[in-house]
């Protein structure tokens, strides 16, 4: 018997990692002393040198089931730029800068050409965010995976000076709360998009939405980097961040304050992607359940001064939403 009588392709695999090899290179900074193909990957930390107190963030995440709609409608060159931006955005929370990233993808057949196109994608994003891929793990595991699923995962490591640190301990009562707008439904609620638009036509064109549901639910995930460098640069006093991910402003917004806080979200002081509200009437979503599953085109939250406010506004695109109260947990006025 040979390996590939039990499923597994070994010259496939070989073959689209060595045809996306000069696009993962190509990501590569000075930093980067071993890359794709040794079996870890070598990053020169002597950049972090310069710096007083550095500490070391990592963070990881999936792309779930949207690959399972990307792969339908047989475009998964954005699912890149999904996984590589969500992992930024996470970082941002922390306030730290991404120093490298490495991937995961596997499935139970690994299609070379879906896979060229994984690794094409990954390398893009990372090249767009000034990141180097620097190693991953490609998996080709029948029996562990569905047929004609894909798993897209990544870690993100990075880095930020302990004093510069956000969270939930420099929060007060009385922070405004901006939020950086959303792209659609990013990563998240794909489980219910997939049964929603289940039997529809995603490529033809929606009049309400002025595009296809194959446009409006596979557009990537947005990385708010350099929103994040340009309050940063312009000397923007920060407090946290939330990155609106699965659970909405419900779930994530309270990991972002202390204790015997809350917020209060002033729905309509932001606007809502058309996505959503089409969903909303598609499956007849209840209100809470919408803010529950979906960001509703919250991307990513500030909680900053309130004598800040008006300063970032004038620097990045974002909208006042709210603001830190006494209590508990989030609520919609």
């Amino acid at each position: 018997m040979r390996y590939e009588d039990a499923g597994v392709h070994l010259e496939g695999k070989a073959k689209a990692l060595k045809g996306a090899r000069e696009a993962l290179e190509a990501t590569y900074t000075p930093e980067v002393l071993r890359g794709i193909g040794a079996f870890g990957g070598l990053w020169d930390a002597t950049r972090l040198k310069g710096m007083e107190h550095p500490v070391l963030v990592a963070t990881t995440d999936g792309v779930g089931t949207k690959t399972l709609l990307a792969l339908k409608v047989g475009d998964v060159s954005g699912l890149g730029f999904d996984l590589v931006n969500h992992s930024v955005n996470d970082l941002l929370c922390q306030g730290a800068e991404p120093l490298f990233f490495l991937d995961y993808l596997a499935a139970s057949r690994l299609d070379p050409e879906v896979l060229a196109g994984l690794l094409r994608s990954l390398a893009e994003a990372c090249r767009a965010q000034g990141i180097p891929l620097l190693g991953g793990e490609t998996a080709e595991m029948p029996g562990v995976y569905r047929e004609g699923a894909w798993d897209v995962v990544g870690t993100l490591v990075g880095v930020v000076e302990q004093k510069e640190v956000l969270g939930p301990e420099r929060v007060r009562e009385g922070d405004a709360i901006l939020a950086l707008p959303s792209s659609g439904p990013h990563t998240n609620g794909y489980s219910l998009i997939r049964r929603l638009v289940e039997g529809l036509d995603l490529e033809a064109p929606l009049p309400e939405l002025g595009e296809s549901l194959k446009e409006a639910l596979l557009r990537p995930h947005r990385a708010y980097l350099e929103e994040f460098r340009t309050l940063k640069a312009q000397g923007v006093e920060l407090h946290a961040i939330a990155h609106i991910t699965g659970g909405g402003v419900y779930e994530n917004l309270p990991r972002a304050l202390p204790e015997g806080l809350g917020a209060e979200i002033q729905k309509g002081s932001w606007p809502v992607p058309p996505i959503f509200p089409y969903l909303q009437r598609l499956g007849d979503i209840p209100e809470e359940e919408m803010y529950r599953v979906f960001n509703m085109g919250l991307g990513l939250l500030l909680i900053l001064p309130e004598g800040e406010a008006e300063r970032a506004l004038t620097l990045v695109n974002a909208h006042r939403v709210g603001r830190v109260v006494r209590g508990q947990g989030v609520h919609l006025i």
